[in-house]
């Protein structure tokens, strides 16, 4: 296993010295990218955090990354980002540090309060769970997609990622999103699939003492409400929120109330 090279990604307050501010480090799911996921969202959430994101290797701006990787490496890969921020000033000195993750990045925020906690004050796991899916499924999509390329998941992510109208009521949103994924590198995304098969911390859920936020859309048939409900039963602290007529993109979907429910959860 390797740590991949991860970039940070400013989503908002872009050039601004935001002494009063604090961060919300965040992350997008498989076949996304990050400012296609987060963009709106980090526009309502740039009053309360400078907002800043990172993409999966071999999506968006982060370099690909064909090695086999683990959601721990993601999660180092993560910390030491974080650590960097700390260090060049980015972070000011008192500012509360949080982390939002989606869907495989939910399985790396869950990581980061295993292994890092002490870097956050609070972190959302948001359209995820300790577990996705079967084992067999995901090694099965990581041969198929080494060898057709990414462009064959459009339609059936398309399918699975937003609520029933999203698409045609937001065409551009939609696209963005769909985009990055036609875009994504095959192998790297072969590798992420892999790191998803290996990766359930159900039975670890007790050791997360860092407080949790679960955000999940109720038309979700990926990770539904209940995943939030299992991680939130199981972790010290944690708080439980459904967003309606929302599925798999939580914060492309309906970005003023995941907002509104990460700012008010981390607040709690």
């Amino acid at each position: 296993m390797s740590t991949p090279e991860i970039t940070a990604i400013r989503l908002s307050g872009e050039g601004e010295a935001a002494p009063d501010k604090d961060i919300l480090f965040v992350g997008a799911g498989l076949g996304t990218g990050v400012h296609a996921l987060w963009a709106e969202a980090a526009t309502e959430l740039a009053d309360r955090f400078q907002v800043i994101g990172w993409d999966l290797p071999g999506h968006g701006e982060s370099p690909a990354h064909n090695e086999p990787t683990s959601i721990a490496d993601l999660a180092n890969a993560v910390a030491d980002l974080v650590r960097a921020q700390h260090a060049s000033g980015t972070i000011p000195a008192g500012a509360k540090v949080y982390y939002a993750g989606v869907s495989v990045n939910g399985e790396v925020a869950l990581q980061l309060g295993l292994d890092h906690g002490d870097l956050f004050d609070g972190i959302a796991v948001v359209c995820s769970a300790a577990k996705i899916g079967d084992p067999a499924a995901w090694h099965e999509r990581a041969a198929y997609v080494e060898q057709a390329g990414t462009p064959t998941m459009v339609a059936g992510s398309a399918e699975k990622w937003f609520a029933q109208g999203f698409i045609e009521k937001h065409p551009e949103r939609s696209t963005r999103l769909l985009h990055t994924l036609q875009e994504a590198d095959r192998f790297s995304y072969a590798r992420l699939c892999e790191a998803l098969a290996g990766f359930d911390v159900r039975e670890r859920l007790n050791e997360i003492t860092v407080p949790i936020v679960t955000l999940h859309g109720a038309e979700d048939g990926v990770c539904p409400p209940a995943a939030g409900e299992e991680i939130v039963a199981g972790v010290a602290t944690g708080s439980a929120h459904v967003l309606e007529n929302v599925a798999h993109q939580a914060p492309l979907e309906d970005p003023r109330q995941t907002a509104a429910i990460l700012k008010e959860g981390f607040d709690a």
